[in-house]
């Protein structure tokens, strides 16, 4: 018997089967897109909206952590995952608050600015979905 054979160990590699893999194509596809995104405006544009242009760089590394850590298996990749996909979404609420209240924060467009619109809102729903994802999947209480 394998160590990963426990039901705590297959509950938490069971995030990167079924739907989760679903999950972690379109966390993918943000890793890419966000970070293609910001490395093409800091390299050509970064004087206009530095801020914004950083604020789309730290998006991709979170999108690239949180795919990462979903597709891993084990106890610290699942916390991991955790923290990833709850850091995106309190930086799409911040965000998505702060440039629909005061458009001059932001004078370009983050993935996260106005919680996601020009990404049709996907960056709002993606960790709402993620972290429902890891909750269903997490390991059972420890019985004492």
């Amino acid at each position: 018997m394998t160590i990963n054979s426990t039901p705590a160990a297959r509950t938490q590699d069971s995030k990167s089967t079924g739907a989760g893999r679903l999950l972690i194509a379109v966390y993918g596809i943000f890793a890419l897109a966000a970070s293609a995104r910001a490395g093409f405006q800091i390299a050509s544009k970064f004087s206009e909206a530095p801020v914004a242009y950083l604020l789309s760089a730290f998006a991709g590394l979170v999108y690239i952590a949180a795919t990462v850590s979903l597709a891993k298996k084990g106890a610290f990749w699942f916390r991991a995952a955790a923290v990833a996909v709850g850091v995106e979404l309190l930086g799409v609420l911040v965000v998505g608050a702060l440039s629909l209240f005061d458009a001059r924060v932001f004078p370009q467009e983050t993935v996260w600015s106005l919680f996601g619109r020009g990404y049709g809102f996907v960056p709002l729903l993606l960790p709402i979905l993620g972290l429902i994802w890891l909750y269903r999947h997490r390991a059972p209480a420890q019985t004492a």
